[in-house]
């Protein structure tokens, strides 16, 4: 019998007992466990094999309960959250001194969403906590984005999976921290970096995770997602701005392909994947770890994937390919 089910009664019970649960959300499913139990956070961490180091993302039910959670919250992170809650914003604030510093790897800001998921929306509000819930997958591994993914790599490792379907917009949250009350994205996600600007106004928006400063805090990120091998598939991935000419470097070789919106020709490629014939940046994002996950599983030598129009949603997609490509 499988661990995948709707049951949200059952997953209520099983995280009430200390338990983990997968959990779906509308950017990837969560591996997720009361913040307020040691025994379930550190079966998060031991599940995934994710280092102590890397602090948790805190998923509540309503913006409401932001303040039961953080200490501090600045008016552009107010802003932020009005107009994106619930929704695949992630904010990064000083937190209440009964958040457990296990959740926060030792800092003293924590990471906190409200997820725009219908099922998860009704957990958490069956709830007495807040759940930590990073992405459910084996450290540096693919994102999953359907309940099948989760159950492929943890199958007897935890006892459910709550189903809510493949996940809408298929990568993880945006990130965005503050120093002196101004905002700073940590990591880009679902969330356009356009967007955010047409939010906070002309206060400038520094993207830590392309500056040398933000990923190279390899022991100690100052946020979730930061390190710079992550999302990564077993098979060799590189980045291309000209697949055509990239395949004659690799004759002989079993190659997979993932394309934007324009399939490509060529009979060295052995499956070929296309995110949005109509070109449409959501659809790819929405696409991309499930388009990796199938390629990991064909056996291939090879997995090339075209670099992204940079802007919009193809910054985070750019973001997440550099990061599954790295050192390959």
């Amino acid at each position: 019998m499988g661990i995948i089910s709707k049951d949200i009664s059952k997953a209520v019970a099983l995280l009430n007992e200390d338990l983990v649960v997968a959990i779906p959300t509308e950017t990837v499913y969560g591996l997720a466990g009361n913040i307020y139990s040691e025994k379930a956070v550190k079966a998060i961490f031991e599940t995934k094999k994710r280092p102590f180091y890397n602090p948790l993302i805190v998923h509540i039910p309503s913006t409401e309960n932001l303040e039961s959670i953080v200490s501090h919250v600045p008016e552009k992170a107010r802003q932020l959250a009005n107009a994106f809650w619930p929704g695949p914003l992630t904010l990064v604030l000083p937190k209440q001194e009964h958040i457990p510093d296990l959740i926060t790897a030792g800092k003293d800001t924590v990471a906190v969403r409200v997820p725009n998921h219908p099922t998860t929306l009704q957990l958490l509000s069956q709830l007495p906590f807040p759940l930590a819930a990073p992405s459910a997958n084996p450290f540096s591994s693919i994102s999953p984005t359907t309940a099948q993914h989760v159950e492929s790599y943890f199958q007897h490792k935890i006892k459910m999976v709550l189903d809510g379907g493949p996940c809408k917009n298929g990568i993880e949250s945006t990130i965005i921290g503050f120093e002196n009350d101004a905002p700073i994205i940590y990591r880009l996600g679902s969330i356009a970096l356009e967007d955010i600007e047409a939010v906070v106004g002309n206060i400038p928006i520094k993207n830590k995770s392309e500056t040398p400063e933000g990923n190279k805090t390899k022991s100690h990120p100052e946020a979730p997602g930061m390190l710079d091998k992550h999302y990564a598939p077993a098979t060799m991935t590189i980045l291309s701005n000209n697949i055509s000419e990239d395949l004659k470097k690799y004759y002989g070789k079993r190659i997979g392909v993932i394309t934007f919106q324009n399939s490509i020709e060529n009979s060295r490629i052995l499956h070929q994947i296309l995110l949005s014939k109509t070109g449409n940046m959501a659809e790819a994002t929405s696409k991309l770890y499930d388009a990796l996950h199938q390629l990991d599983s064909l056996n291939l030598d090879i997995i090339i994937a075209e670099i992204f129009p940079d802007y919009g949603l193809g910054k985070s997609i750019n973001d997440r390919l550099k990061r599954a490509a790295h050192d390959s």
